[in-house]
């Protein structure tokens, strides 16, 4: 079973293939994505890797968190699960 991994504090030009060349030193990824604000494009600054196992996803936090790339320190931890929106904003009746 894969397991979802959050990284953050990333430097804002890091890329999907960046997250993916870091993260496959320490397992197989299903996925890797750096989200990017839907307005601008820009790297909001954080991503999601997904790992294939427990033992790997562990081992990858494990090689990682705390880690410095261009002076700044990342932050690599389980993904919680997506909140609940029950308010999307929008025009209300």
């Amino acid at each position: 079973m894969s397991v979802k991994l959050y990284v953050g504090n990333l430097p804002f030009k890091t890329t999907s293939d960046d997250l993916k060349t870091m993260f496959s030193q320490h397992g197989t990824i299903v996925d890797a994505v750096v989200i990017s604000d839907k307005f601008s494009g820009r790297s909001r600054g954080f991503g999601f890797v997904e790992m294939s196992s427990e033992e790997e996803a562990k081992a990858a936090i494990e090689a990682l968190h705390d880690t410095e790339i261009e002076d700044r320190k990342i932050v690599v931890n389980k993904a919680r699960p997506p909140k609940e929106r029950t308010d999307r904003g929008g025009f209300q009746h």
